[in-house]
């Protein structure tokens, strides 16, 4: 008897529910990796698109070497984890022994009672003396020099997720290093988003003509739809498809939160699988209890670091909304893009500007204010280390980039004024 909570596994495997996306073939376009393929695999795509699953199902951690790029801070931490998994040594002991040995005889008779002895005759002995000696030496390999060789010998699957937390000016280095290994045939793949800290440039021009590109495009509705109509299923229980529908409107391309939502609806309404067929029914009420309780779990953390900005004061202008609250400039920002309910978008200034208007009961800000404000949130955001960046501003072209589900999700159905 499945339970709903091994069905729905919101950042984790969905192994009842995964969806191999067939019509796009990505499973057989990852697969050509381990077919001495001779490229550097790059899978990217919006984040909580599904990358970092598909890679699992392709090569699952058990029989690959997976690194995960957040952990990475200097370029010994990327090959130290290599070390680690395949239980490689970097110390070389070397012992070198040698021995010498010496010799002393004589003869004599009875009579001279050598060695004590009785009666008369010639005997002879003789005594031998052993000395040895040991040198041991010892050097210490470079953490790259053992990784790639081991990388080398075992042919076993390297994949880097989150390559984009990798510092930029490491990624080029790091492929760099692994360019002969790949010519070999060994299996290497990168999992990034299209975001300015994945130096695809970078990446490129180290493997010009060597690299297979695999994108995730986000996910359609039909996509999305999979996952409830086939986990309702296991568990025996029908879902109005229009209430599918209405999910996947909100999920905003990512599977990740259709899983958080399906969860959320078998925890409410305490789903068990049973025999009998059970007709579950939504009100548009628990809809929303179920929206805006996955909106305060994933994305409250964040918003709350943008809206207290570069640091906590107390002497910012206080502005005042339409609905009679008082805000400082940071919160003034996040409640105008909170009136837009924006997806993952890109945001001209003007189109902010307005909507900042929209909310503001008193006179909106300057331009360079809120560029001031949309660059110190872009810097917390790339800082955090916690998630992928959520945010990112173009200051020259004044272009706001939502890049993350979750912080959009957050800012249609969070409670702002909490």
């Amino acid at each position: 008897m499945l339970r709903y909570q091994d069905i729905f596994v919101p950042g984790g495997f969905p192994r009842h529910t995964y969806n191999p996306r067939v019509d796009l073939n990505l499973e057989e376009k990852l697969a050509e990796v381990k077919d001495n393929l001779c490229k550097l695999v790059t899978v990217t795509g919006q984040t909580k698109s599904g990358k970092t699953v598909l890679a699992r199902k392709v090569l699952p951690p058990e029989e690959s070497i997976w690194i995960d790029g957040g952990i990475v801070s200097q370029e010994d931490d990327f090959w130290q984890v290599i070390i680690e998994q395949l239980q490689l040594f970097q110390s070389v002991e070397k012992e070198d022994s040698s021995e010498t040995a010496s010799k002393i005889g004589g003869k004599g008779t009875a009579e001279a009672n050598l060695f004590l002895a009785k009666g008369s005759g010639e005997i002879s002995a003789e005594l031998e003396k052993t000395r040895g000696t040991t040198v041991a030496s010892s050097r210490t390999i470079s953490s790259r020099v053992v990784a790639l060789n081991g990388l080398r010998s075992s042919h076993i699957p390297l994949v880097v997720d989150d390559f984009h937390y990798i510092p930029r000016d490491m990624q080029g280095s790091i492929v760099r290093a692994l360019k002969p290994l790949i010519f070999d045939g060994l299996p290497v793949v990168i999992i990034a988003i299209p975001h300015r800290r994945y130096d695809a440039l970078k990446v490129e021009k180290e493997m010009t003509g060597r690299i297979s590109p695999i994108d995730i495009p986000t996910w359609t509705s039909d996509e999305l739809e999979y996952i409830p109509n086939v986990g309702f299923n296991l568990l025996n229980c029908q879902v109005p498809s229009a209430f599918n529908s209405r999910l996947s409107s909100e999920a905003i391309g990512s599977p990740h939160l259709m899983q958080d939502f399906c969860r959320g609806i078998s925890k409410l309404l305490r789903v068990e699988s049973k025999k009998e067929v059970q007709h579950l029914e939504i009100t548009k009420v628990q809809a929303e209890n179920i929206f805006q309780d996955v909106a305060e779990t994933i994305g409250r953390p964040i918003f709350e670091k943008l809206a207290r900005g570069p640091r906590q004061r107390t002497d910012r202008l206080q502005r005042e909304l339409k609905n009679g609250k008082t805000v400082d400039i940071y919160q003034l920002v996040l409640h105008g893009l909170a009136h837009l309910r924006p997806g993952l978008v890109t945001l001209e200034y003007e189109e902010l500007r307005t909507a900042i208007r929209d909310v503001s009961g008193a006179q909106i800000p300057q331009l360079h204010e809120v560029a001031r404000v949309l660059k110190h949130m872009a810097t917390i955001a790339a800082t955090d280390q916690s998630s992928t960046p959520v945010i990112d501003f173009e200051e020259d072209e004044k272009k706001l980039h939502i890049t993350d589900p979750f912080f959009a999700f957050f800012l249609r159905w969070g409670n702002l004024e909490q």
